[in-house]
């Protein structure tokens, strides 16, 4: 009998280790700043969806556009409306792969460098990016975070003149997202 329960064991922690080469984060935070003497603008998101294959280094994060959140409500709308028009592009999507998958061992705590390449499309345009993203593996637990630069121009997001000066050139866009494994 207690043999049969061992076994049974096992077998469950085998198949809960095949799930888990998928893990999942459904409340990241994305956060983007961008800087001028006129003004600072950041927003932040922390609806960010995401998943990472460990065995095949596939990683996708989806982000709403109207759940970033901006300090100063005509700024929220104008980003909305105006500028990435998020009711004809509502989504933001990352589709990317770890380059150097080889160097990290998801089963072992640690902290680990992933760079990551991948397209990332805003505004309906797509734009490759390479991106190193700090991993830290706890037990059952990814955390990532990364960091990079952009601009509107590489989403083809016209800015009017007269705002203009008001708009950083480049946008630093964080992420930080804890993932856990994917249980069907």
């Amino acid at each position: 009998m207690k043999k049969s329960i061992l076994i049974i064991a096992i077998i469950g922690l085998a198949m809960n280790f095949s799930f888990a080469q998928k893990f999942l984060c459904r409340d990241g935070h994305v956060w983007f700043f961008g800087t001028t003497p006129m003004e600072n603008i950041e927003a932040h998101n922390k609806q960010a969806s995401s998943i990472i294959n460990t065995e095949t280094g596939e990683i996708v994060v989806s982000v709403l556009m109207k759940s970033f959140e901006f300090e100063k409500a005509l700024m929220q709308e104008h980003f909305n409306e105006n500028y990435v028009e998020s009711d004809k592009f509502p989504k933001g999507k990352f589709n990317g792969k770890i380059t150097n998958l080889n160097e990290i061992d998801f089963s072992k705590p640690g902290s680990y460098t992933a760079q990551v390449k991948g397209v990332l499309n805003i505004h309906g345009v797509d734009k490759e990016y390479e991106i190193p993203v700090e991993m830290r593996v706890d037990g059952e637990t990814i955390n990532a975070q990364g960091k990079f630069a952009t601009s509107a121009e590489d989403f083809k997001i016209e800015i009017p003149s007269v705002v203009r000066d008001k708009i950083a050139k480049q946008i630093d866009v964080n992420l930080n997202m804890s993932f856990s494994p994917y249980k069907k």
